[in-house]
């Protein structure tokens, strides 16, 4: 299979080469309106780009709208199937470049993509080298599609953006960034450890360094499985189980607002919510008392040793069966993660359609799981003196009550980081951790999660203003897809309801004991929970 990928790839780079010379010959300055330098896209030729083969099909003007400059929008694909989606201003471009990473199993360039055009980036998006969002029949015995996901897709889509971008100015972008979270924060740390030559700045966020959080959903699922097959506990149970956490472990501001500061401190025994004598409602059975101590302890092997970093913390309940993103179980059946992974792509052989995720065996599975990660995202390689070297930034973000990509994993990796660098101080030179309390996966959530994290990164990148503080908003009346698309800064009008301050990891925000605790000026840093 790899020597017929590597026919693949080399056919298609032969085929493209043949028709014209490299980019950037006699068309490749800029000249003319914009928009006929739009136009003139789809004449252009990409096929000499190196190692990233371009062909343009579309190119066309969008019109400027309330919350978007107008721009020119090219589409097109990278050989042999890696599409993209490059959004270029026609007025007033900052001669910087942004890569957008795409979550879940990508497939379509702008699925849940916010491109920062306002603030004058040329902006790409990609579908990581394959269509479709649901599924993963896509890399079923398809080594090429699964390596343009695991590693090559945001790397090509990376060298000929920069290009085409170069050949529209006449000049070459000054800064590049790429923000991605989930299956993106995924790609990000890729870019940083594989190729750490391709971003001045990355944000990488909840990003699950391996693709083995599929061990956790699958561990979940078969938790709140039922005998029946039906979900074990309800919408109502996860309210009921997220209410009793938070009465539990959130103190101060965090209990007026409804999230826990540092879920690790909690110490919340689901037995409290068991019925028996004196109640008999809103009160959860024996087995699902289980169910969810299983969850939090999470993904074992029959003699209870750990095969994964833990399980989500309290706080993180309400996502857990039929929420907002990537629930664990849902009595629509929208939980077909593990079966989507799983049955195409997570063994090798893969077992195909017919396997399930009671298949999966923890004592055996989670070692098989060895032969494929390397090419579908392994990247959990600490070692980032590279792109230390190269003059790079790296900002990591992660909820707190995250039960996707859970905060043990992050910060995991990140400690990781810190050992191989040298200490936190030689890490914190180019590369930090925000955990931010109260944060979904992502975004969203009852916590502060409106955060301009591009600013922060510009200005370490290009004025050497390292981020010793975040400043966070919760945004009311926004739900977890519309989180992604707010703009900053925030307009003056937004619905903030209070901000606070997020600080390097493991540094919490502390009220200082007087003046609004809405106010994120009112809280100085302090020490993690013990």
């Amino acid at each position: 299979m790899r020597f017929l990928a590597t026919l693949t790839i080399a056919a298609a780079v032969l085929c493209l080469a043949q028709r014209a010379p490299a980019a950037g010959g006699d068309e490749g300055a800029a000249s003319g309106a914009p928009v006929e330098r739009c136009m003139a896209l789809k004449r252009a030729d990409f096929s000499g780009i190196l190692d990233a083969p371009a062909q343009v099909d579309d190119a066309k003007v969008e019109e400027a709208r309330a919350d978007s400059p107008a721009y020119c929008d090219v589409q097109g694909y990278i050989a042999p199937s890696v599409g993209f989606e490059l959004q270029l201003p026609l007025e007033g471009w900052n001669g910087k470049f942004f890569e957008v990473g795409c979550g879940g199993f990508c497939g379509r360039p702008n699925e849940g993509s916010y491109c920062p055009l306002h603030r004058g980036y040329a902006c790409i998006l990609t579908d990581l080298g394959h269509h479709g969002v649901q599924g993963g029949q896509w890399g079923y015995n398809n080594l090429q599609a699964q390596i343009d996901f695991g590693f090559r897709g945001a790397h090509v889509t990376a060298l000929a953006g920069k290009a085409i971008t170069e050949h529209y100015y006449g000049k070459a972008p000054s800064k590049s960034y790429f923000q991605g979270c989930s299956s993106g924060g995924q790609q990000a740390l890729s870019e940083a450890q594989r190729f750490p030559w391709d971003f001045d700045g990355i944000l990488a966020g909840a990003p699950a360094p391996t693709m083995t959080w599929t061990i956790l959903f699958t561990w979940a699922k078969r938790a709140l499985t039922g005998p029946d097959g039906k979900p074990l506990m309800t919408r109502a149970d996860m309210q009921l189980l997220h209410a009793a956490a938070l009465a539990k472990c959130a103190v101060a501001d965090g209990a007026k607002h409804g999230f826990i500061e540092d879920p690790r401190a909690c110490r919340f025994d689901p037995s409290v919510l068991a019925c028996g004598a004196g109640r008999e409602s809103r009160c959860l059975s024996g087995a699902q008392v289980e169910a969810v101590k299983k969850i939090y302890a999470g993904p074992t092997n029959s003699r209870g040793e750990r095969i994964y970093p833990g399980g989500p913390l309290p706080g993180s309940e309400l996502n857990w069966v039929d929420g907002e993103v990537d629930t664990y179980i849902s009595s629509d059946g929208n939980d077909k993660w593990p079966e989507a992974y799983f049955s195409y792509m997570g063994f090798w052989p893969a077992p195909g359609p017919g396997w399930k995720f009671t298949d999966f065996d923890f004592d055996r599975d989670y070692k098989r799981m060895t032969i494929t990660e390397p090419v579908m995202g392994a990247a959990n390689n600490p070692d980032l003196r590279k792109f230390k070297a190269a003059g790079a930034k790296m900002i990591l973000y992660q909820g707190w009550a995250d039960q996707s990509d859970i905060p043990a994993d992050t910060i995991d990796y990140y400690e990781m980081s810190q050992k191989a660098m040298g200490g936190s101080t030689a890490t914190q030179e180019f590369f930090r951790l925000f955990m931010v309390p109260g944060m979904h996966h992502c975004s969203g959530g009852a916590g502060a999660f409106a955060i301009d994290y591009l600013k922060y990164l510009e200005a370490w990148v290009e004025r050497g203003q390292a981020p010793d503080v975040m400043i966070g908003a919760h945004v009311d009346g926004t739900d977890w897809l519309q989180s992604f698309r707010l703009q900053f800064p925030l307009a003056a009008d937004t619905p903030v309801s209070f901000t606070r301050p997020v600080y390097p990891y493991p540094l919490t925000a502390k009220y200082k004991g007087r003046g609004n605790p809405d106010d994120a000026a009112n809280f100085a840093p302090g020490p993690p929970p013990r």
